[in-house]
């Protein structure tokens, strides 16, 4: 093993870490956030160190993170200041609109997942799992009893892992909303003890 586990990342990687968040996530997200560049720098923006896990090459490379929620925070955590910042008044107000229709729900009884991303060419190396058990010792540590996470029904790779690791389909929800903004409609919503 080649990497190591640990709470938050060092500021330096903070263009790293939104780098390996766009792999995993701009494919859903690129409709209302592109382009790149300037999804890149608000992510980057608002990410919270403090509120995310991170795997670790030898040379302190990000090859992998799992953020998550709580009452201080979450990991990506930005509001219509920080669009308007990365994307000037028109493009940040209209992309803060089309967010907005995004549930950002609560759970005071479950511990929440807020991304979870695996750099592509470190899949399959134990790097997902090794995150999935330090989150469910960060959320024991935090005294909750289940880790929950929603997953597109399309990402049947990420739902696999999930399955593998304990984590049972909890409910699943549709949005046109969604299917029009984002490119998919079904959400699954996961949970596990830990």
């Amino acid at each position: 093993m080649s990497w190591r586990i640990a709470l938050g990342f060092e500021e330096a990687r903070r263009a790293e870490a939104a780098a390996l968040y766009w792999q995993a996530f701009g494919g859903k997200l690129g409709r209302v956030m592109a382009p790149e560049a300037r999804a890149l720098d608000y992510v980057a923006r608002v990410m919270r160190p403090d509120h995310a896990i991170a795997a670790r090459g030898a040379r302190g490379e990000l090859l992998g993170l799992v953020g998550f929620r709580s009452p201080a925070g979450s990991f990506v955590e930005g509001g219509a200041a920080d669009l308007r910042a990365s994307y000037g008044r028109i493009g940040g107000s209209l992309r803060a609109a089309a967010l907005a229709m995004m549930t950002r729900d609560t759970d005071n009884q479950r511990f929440l997942v807020d991304g979870f991303c695996v750099r592509s060419d470190q899949r399959g190396g134990g790097i997902g799992r090794a995150l999935i058990a330090a989150l469910c010792a960060e959320a024991r540590a935090r005294g909750y009893a289940e880790v929950r996470l929603d997953v597109v029904g399309e990402n049947i790779r990420a739902r696999a892992l999930y399955e593998r690791e304990g984590f049972v389909a909890a409910g699943a929800s549709r949005s046109r909303v969604s299917a029009l903004l984002f490119g998919f409609d079904r959400v699954m919503t996961m949970t596990r003890p830990v």
